[in-house]
C-alpha cells in the first residue's frame, strides 16, 4: 500500500518538501502526492528522479494530480 502524501491547496517548495521527507522515511517502496497545480507536479517530479525514484504514473484528476513515486 502507498503512503500518501496530501500536498493540495500549498504552494512550491512545501509539497517538494513534503515529498522529499517521506521519501527519506521510506527509503523504498511506494508513495502517491498529489498536488493541485503544474508548478508542484514538475517540482515535485523532478526532485523524486532526482533521488532515485521511479516516476511510475502520473494522473490528472479534474484540478488535480496523483504523482505514484516508487523505488525497490
Amino acid at each position: 500500500m502507498a503512503e500518501i502524501v496530501d500536498a493540495r491547496g500549498l504552494s512550491c517548495p512545501q509539497p517538494v518538501l513534503m515529498a522529499m521527507s517521506m521519501m527519506k522515511e521510506l527509503g523504498e517502496g511506494q508513495i502517491e502526492v498529489m498536488v493541485d497545480n503544474e508548478v508542484s507536479r514538475e517540482n515535485v517530479t523532478r526532485a523524486a528522479t532526482g533521488q532515485g525514484w521511479e516516476i511510475a504514473e502520473v494522473r490528472q484528476e479534474a484540478d488535480d494530480y496523483r504523482i505514484i513515486l516508487k523505488k525497490q
